[in-house]
């Protein structure tokens, strides 16, 4: 039999295609992975939430409340699942005035831990700045059941306990009283802590203590002096005081910080009135209603500033938009303001009642007068405003008005609790 011819290996192609296996393996495992194409945007690194929680802190302290929230906003679109994030944004904006924004935060933390002490206690600071008092001390309750220790708790039950007084004016102590000792115990708990320090200073400017108010919100100050509300409060204070420049300092301060902001302008006019500077009274509640247009109280307080200042055709204009509503000059449209005691809004008929008066409108004069009467007659000073409103216009049967714009008026002290201005009598415990 013949055997089959083998046939030898070709050992040269055989090395060839080892190498070439070899070099391809190299580049998909080395080479490939690190090659960038020309046609795929390059990636960016993505800086952690905490990065963005030092940057919000870090706005804070600078007083760029607005930097702040969107810092973290960004921290929690990386992290959504943690409810601290939510309870620092939230207390941030009841700082800038978002209050509806809070409170919505806080119920997400709660969302995510619905036993956290934290977001039940700035949900009812949200809450009380938005004058809903009952479930704001109800919120506030249930962050002291979770933590009784929660400074920021006991300093925020203060607030709404010494508003909830004054929106129903006044008439028990026991709930100022109360406000009273949860101020004293926030500090107690946190003597460092700004919130507690701004708390035991409302409590005390509630209850007419101006000079000890304005020591714990220096106090606050010197922890973080970029904050509007703080030298509003303590801008109010001084006022009370009548350390008149030294109010329009801090009003100034405040103004700078936030000048969209119309708060600041309002004090700022109402303080020059009150020493009888009314050019530049007219001149801030200008500004005043620029920043807020819409806002029927501070059109109010603009129309009393040119009464004073003796343009009465502008004074009556104004003042119509609160009382009677409709629509500005820029087409803004004016929900009017019904009589309460409140005693700005007292302030805005009294002197549209005058106002009247002056011009011989005495048909709607007497109308207002006669409004102020039957509303509000515990108003010593509505009731002497509408009494000379009636006067001049019982003058007015015999001779044309005489152009004065002397008025009985008494300032208040303004502080901004939720939704009042003013503050019923001091009670008799010691704050």
């Amino acid at each position: 039999m013949n055997r089959r011819r083998q046939k030898r290996p070709n050992w040269f192609l055989i090395s060839l295609l080892v190498l070439l296996i070899a070099g391809f393996t190299y580049m998909d495992r080395f080479i490939i992975p690190t090659y960038q194409s020309p046609f795929v945007a390059t990636p960016t690194n993505t800086p952690p939430p905490e990065q963005y929680i030092t940057q919000a802190q870090e706005f804070f302290n600078q007083g760029k409340l607005s930097q702040a929230i969107e810092a973290y906003q960004q921290a929690l679109a990386l992290k959504p699942s943690d409810p601290s994030i939510y309870v620092a944004l939230a207390q941030v904006q009841v700082f800038a005035g978002d209050y509806k924004d809070a409170q919505t935060n806080a119920e997400d933390a709660l969302l995510l831990n619905a036993n956290l002490s934290e977001a039940n206690a700035v949900r009812a600071w949200a809450l009380d700045w938005q004058g809903d008092y009952l479930n704001a001390e109800a919120a506030v309750k249930r962050a002291l059941e979770l933590d009784p220790n929660n400074a920021d708790a006991h300093a925020y039950y203060a607030e709404i306990l010494a508003d909830d007084y004054i929106t129903g004016g006044g008439t028990t102590t026991d709930g100022i009283n109360t406000a009273i000792d949860e101020s004293k115990t926030a500090l107690a708990l946190a003597p460092n802590s700004l919130v507690a320090h701004r708390a035991r200073g409302y409590i005390l400017e509630v209850t007419g203590n101006y000079e000890e108010a304005i020591r714990e919100y220096q106090a606050a100050d010197a922890i973080n002096d970029n904050i509007e509300d703080l030298h509003l409060s303590l801008g109010r204070n001084y006022r009370a005081l009548g350390s008149y420049d030294q109010a329009v300092e801090e009003f100034t301060k405040a103004n700078a910080l936030n000048p969209s902001d119309p708060t600041a302008d309002e004090l700022i006019s109402r303080t020059y009135a009150t020493v009888g500077e009314y050019a530049k009274a007219v001149q801030y509640a200008e500004s005043a209603v620029k920043a807020g247009p819409s806002d029927a109280n501070l059109i109010g307080n603009l129309g009393v500033m040119y009464y004073h200042n003796v343009d009465w055709p502008d004074a009556v204009k104004e003042l119509s938009l609160v009382v009677n509503g409709g629509t500005t000059d820029a087409g803004q449209k004016i929900t009017p303001i019904q009589l309460t005691p409140d005693t700005h809004i007292t302030e805005y008929y009294f002197t549209y009642a005058l106002v009247l008066a002056r011009l011989n409108r005495c048909g709607e004069a007497l109308q207002i007068a006669q409004l102020i009467q039957s509303r509000v007659p515990s108003d010593d000073t509505a009731m002497t405003n509408a009494a000379a409103a009636i006067q001049i216009c019982q003058k007015n049967l015999a001779s044309p008005p005489a152009p004065t714009a002397t008025i009985s008026v008494t300032e208040t002290s303004t502080p901004a609790p939720a939704t009042s201005t003013a503050f019923p009598a001091v009670p008799t415990s010691t704050p």
